[in-house]
């Protein structure tokens, strides 16, 4: 299951050349990855309340294809795509909506997860890549900030 989350690029995203900074998708896949979780059940206040633990980025691998630009509309994903014992690798792509498209719908907000390929589904409107990445996050205490296992609670969630 893919989740997508609707992003409008604002001026605060752009550098000096109008485009959005290449660090910023790194905060538009952050916002995907917090609300896939919430929409599973997995609010991440809560679980460090409750669990002790919490997630926290190891790697990130990103390629960028190109840019985005003010008042762009933007459908950003996220997929699990392995989980292990004490991580979980998130595949990721940021897409522009064609106009047409991104004038239908809601300017922010989350949709439903989708049961294909986002990136294959956002082509088939006319939607483009711009950037795509893998991230791994992991679970540690809170406390400590050493690793440790996910609970079985949050891989249910998940699947």
């Amino acid at each position: 299951m893919t989740y997508e989350l609707p992003i409008r690029v604002y001026w605060e995203d752009t550098d000096a050349g109008g485009i959005v900074f290449y660090a910023n998708y790194l905060k538009f896949f952050e916002r995907a990855r917090t609300e896939w979780l919430r929409s599973r059940g997995v609010g991440q206040q809560a679980l460090r309340e409750t669990t002790g633990g919490m997630f926290v980025v190891s790697e990130a691998n990103l390629r960028y294809h190109r840019a985005a630009r003010l008042d762009d509309e933007l459908l950003v994903t996220a997929r699990l795509q392995e989980n292990g014992r004490a991580s979980l690798t998130i595949g990721q792509q940021a897409l522009l909506l064609p106009p047409s498209l991104s004038a239908a719908g809601p300017p922010q907000g989350a949709r439903a997860p989708s049961g294909g390929s986002a990136a294959r589904e956002a082509a088939s409107v006319g939607a483009v890549l711009l950037c795509e990445g893998t991230i791994r996050i992991g679970w540690v205490s809170a406390a400590s900030m050493k690793p440790e296992r996910i609970p079985a609670s949050i891989l249910e969630a998940l699947k």
